[in-house]
């Protein structure tokens, strides 16, 4: 999977436990796009072909981010003062995810050992 880790979640360490499971990872901070806003972010996650993980809760709002729109969006969900274990186990909770199931179209919201999924809404008057 093509993956983009937002610049709240560009931890090398997150990056190479997703590298190590064979995913091609792009870093908001590689990029040098560190406070692109989110809008301009998502587009350009979408032209890329690549699934946004991000602990930003906004991109959970399907109102305003339509995951059919959109080729992926991962949320990741920490404890207030996340340690390295929070972020590896939440990290290997996604890999396992990635492997299990098809993502696309789909807005993930992942804890430790959990992922809620979840597609599009549709809003009469609202295009996509």
């Amino acid at each position: 999977m093509n993956i983009k880790l937002d610049e709240n979640l560009g931890s090398l360490r997150v990056a190479t436990l997703l590298r190590l499971a064979g995913h091609d990872v792009a870093t908001v901070r590689e990029q040098g796009l560190i406070s692109t806003h989110d809008e301009e972010l998502i587009d350009i996650c979408r032209s890329e072909n690549r699934c946004l993980v991000t602990i930003d809760r906004g991109f959970g709002n399907r109102l305003k981010y339509n995951p059919s729109y959109y080729t992926v969006i991962l949320v990741i969900r920490l404890p207030s003062r996340p340690s390295f274990e929070d972020y590896r186990t939440v990290t290997e909770t996604l890999i396992a995810g990635l492997e299990a199931a098809d993502v696309a179209g789909k807005l993930w919201i992942i804890r430790q050992g959990s992922i809620q999924e979840y597609q599009d809404i549709e809003v009469e008057g609202k295009d996509k």
